[in-house]
């Protein structure tokens, strides 16, 4: 695959062309990890927990396998070079070739990755790839960034632009599509690429300029729209841009009186925790009140490397939200939602969204009924803290908003009482008179 995205990224650690930038020191880093008493994750094929909590030699805490993939494949390697994220960023898996020197390769999979351009470009960090099983094609995480040939079966009101974003786009790159917000696209590069990816008819293709004229349109549109207060800014992954960068955006979203509260949509606390330096953390504390929406969808996830991340967020004052796809296959069972969502407090990120997979053109070996996520949404409730418990969510095709769903825990009525259902089964009354 030619990664496409690699020419549209200039300004962040996807520029080979571009000064090093803070590598994480390995005593700053071994000290966050002590002090932050990481996660030990459950037992599972990637993490056994022994593992999990050891330091090898002068390596960070990682995983077993993380260790494992890191001495097979990347043996020679410095720690300053495997924790600097501009280098994991220049060092993704993105052709053929590079993916079958470390995974066995089924058909399908290298099928599709022969079809070089023809879909969501393949692009996976190094650390990612790491959580990646070598052998098992059904493994979830594996399943979430390899293409497989499932993705050239376009299903029923499967659609590019299924959310109806680009009707609501005033200008290029602004989604304003609710009366007080409106969505800020201010790249089309992730480090890793998610098969189910909502915008995949845009991301890794570079069909968003990344000059500042761009931009400058969208800040003068919502310097015109005093009805905004927030704005969300995502892409693409807006951290895999520089922390210059990031800071003149957000410091130009500032400046705008009635623009109230900021947040940013990321997944690169899973998929690239190196990205979370102190010196990212620095400028965003400056921007405050700042909220961010990382995108977690497994336990697998939620390694030591992202407990260190979300912590230095968490420290920096940043309230954290996860915003996890309900996947077939990968989290659409209420034991691994519920295993997610524990880890996901332990780290402090709140269990924000559930989403049902979007309709995305060739999404459909993703997409669960809506009675799984009913069944998993009414297996966490009562069962475990509400803390713990998301919303679930269908962002309506066509531009409709995200629209609610809960379990029915109304009975029925009985004269002026409400029969409300627990989570036991139970019936209670609750005096309502009509």
């Amino acid at each position: 695959m030619t990664g496409t995205d690699a020419e549209a990224c200039p300004y962040g650690g996807m520029d080979e062309d571009e000064p090093p930038g803070t590598t994480v020191s390995l005593v700053v880093a071994r000290k966050a990890v002590r002090l932050s008493r990481p996660v030990r994750p459950r037992r599972s094929l990637n993490c056994p927990p022994a593992a999990a909590g050891r330091v090898s030699g002068r390596n960070p805490r990682s995983t077993f396998q993380t260790r494992v993939f890191r001495k097979t494949f990347y043996p020679d390697v410095p720690d300053r070079l495997w924790n600097d994220w501009r280098w994991q960023s220049r060092n993704r898996l993105r052709t053929l070739a590079q993916v079958e020197r470390v995974l066995e390769l089924s058909d399908r999979e290298r099928a599709a990755l022969s079809l070089d351009g023809a879909m969501l470009p393949m692009s996976v960090t190094p650390y990612y790839m790491s959580l990646v099983s070598r052998d098992d094609r059904n493994q979830p995480l594996r399943k979430t960034v390899i293409p497989s040939t499932s993705e050239f079966i376009h299903g029923p009101g499967e659609a590019d632009d299924p959310l109806g974003e680009d009707e609501d786009s005033p200008v290029p790159g602004l989604v304003h599509r609710y009366p007080d917000r409106a969505l800020l696209l201010v790249t089309d590069c992730c480090s890793s690429y998610c098969r189910y990816c909502t915008r995949s008819r845009m991301v890794g293709h570079g069909s968003l300029p990344h000059g500042s004229d761009r931009l400058e349109k969208a800040f003068d549109y919502i310097r015109g729209a005093p009805a905004i207060r927030d704005v969300l800014i995502s892409g693409g992954d807006p951290l895999s841009l520089g922390d210059e960068r990031l800071d003149w955006i957000l410091s130009q979203l500032r400046a705008i009186p009635h623009v109230e509260f900021l947040r940013i949509g990321t997944k690169m606390p899973a998929v690239l925790p190196q990205r979370i330096t102190p010196d990212l953390c620095r400028t965003l504390r400056k921007h405050h009140p700042l909220w961010m929406s990382i995108h977690f969808i497994h336990p697998d996830e939620c390694t030591p490397e992202a407990f260190t991340a979300c912590s230095r967020l968490a420290d920096a004052g940043i309230p954290l939200g996860s915003q996890t796809v309900l996947l077939a296959g990968v989290n659409d069972d209420v034991e691994t939602m519920k295993r997610l969502v524990h880890n996901l407090l332990r780290m402090r990120v709140r269990p924000y969204y559930l989403y049902q997979c979007d309709p995305i053109t060739g999404s459909a070996h993703f997409r669960t009924p809506v009675a799984k996520g009913l069944e998993i949404i009414e297996g966490l409730r009562g069962h475990t803290t509400g803390y713990a418990v998301p919303n679930y969510v269908i962002d309506a095709p066509g531009g409709g908003g995200k629209i609610p769903l809960q379990p029915d825990y109304v009975v029925g009525r009985d004269g002026d009482d409400l029969l409300l259902r627990n989570y036991r089964g139970g019936i209670y009354r609750y005096p309502d008179p009509i």
